[in-house]
């Protein structure tokens, strides 16, 4: 079993920055691929950004692309997420994920282990 609790989340205007983290416990962190997904209310969870265990790929949904910046530390057993130019339609619950390893990051079913959520909310 391996238990994610992220943290970071909040109420930032438009523009801003926030960066998510996201801490693993329980089996090995190092050989699961992990992502990050996203909830908006009335809305299908959907593929934010995934990052390979060695941390040499990483994986974006288009319309975070050239915002968001996801990053590991296997040493601490904590993926990132940061989260730059930050829009309304960003606002959603935050989530943290992690599965084995996968050409296809984005796809919600191939996760294994998944967090609470953490919720970010920005105003226009």
């Amino acid at each position: 079993q391996v238990q994610l609790v992220e943290s970071g989340g909040g109420l930032v205007q438009a523009g801003g920055s926030l960066t998510l983290s996201c801490a693993a416990s329980g089996r090995t962190f190092s050989p699961y691929m992990m992502g990050w997904f996203r909830q908006a209310p009335g809305k299908e969870r959907e593929f934010v950004a995934a990052i390979s265990w060695s941390g040499n790929s990483a994986y974006y949904a288009d319309s975070v692309k050239g915002r968001f910046t996801i990053s590991r530390a296997n040493a601490a057993n904590t993926v990132y997420l940061q989260m730059n130019s930050l829009k309304p339609e960003d606002t959603a619950v935050y989530y943290c994920a992690a599965g084995p390893p996968s050409n296809r990051p984005a796809l919600r079913n191939w996760y294994d282990y998944w967090g609470q959520g953490t919720q970010v909310t920005v105003s226009s």
